[in-house]
């Protein structure tokens, strides 16, 4: 059999540099779980249609089964590993378990960073389709609004009230 082609590469993960050696097709998500002992971040469906999988790439939000982990050499990439301060929980991970933003957990490192991203998209006034006005400098955050935000990741046990609920009290303790 032919051997793989790999090449070595540098990963900055939770601010950390890490460096991996990678068949160039490894997913992000692969490299993080499999070759990096990453575990939080889910491989749930590998098609991006079910957020299980987010985490943060220069703050922002994205399925990384969908990319290339070679394609990120360079960037700051966040998991839900790296959102605690030590033993601090990241104010969007102590919501989810002050309003019990979970059952089986399976979704929840998803939710968590897409819950992140979408914060800070907020405060940069990004729009959304529920958004009212979408000319406003910034974003009020109703039910909808986090709703329709956070409509890329899927909880199959149904825990979407509790998730908008904690999101709701992160977005006003920020």
């Amino acid at each position: 059999p032919t051997p793989v082609p790999t090449m070595p590469m540098s990963l900055r993960i939770n601010a950390k540099d890490l460096a991996v050696e990678l068949d160039l097709r490894t997913t992000l998500l692969d490299a993080l779980r499999n070759h990096l002992g990453l575990t939080g971040s889910k491989k749930g469906c590998d098609h991006g249609q079910c957020g299980a999988c987010t985490v943060l790439v220069e703050g922002r939000r994205i399925n990384s089964c969908l990319t290339l982990a070679a394609m990120h050499e360079g960037d700051e990439i966040t998991t839900v590993e790296g959102l605690a301060e030590g033993d601090r929980l990241h104010p969007v991970q102590a919501a989810f378990v002050a309003r019990d933003g979970f059952q089986c957990g399976y979704c929840t490192p998803g939710q968590i960073c897409s819950a992140v991203g979408m914060l800070g998209e907020a405060r940069a006034g990004w729009p959304s389709h529920a958004s009212a006005d979408v000319a406003a400098a910034s974003v009020a955050l109703s039910d909808a609004e986090i709703r329709e935000r956070m409509s890329g990741n899927i909880c199959r046990c149904a825990a979407y009230p509790n998730i908008v609920a904690a999101i709701r009290d992160a977005a006003e303790e920020a």
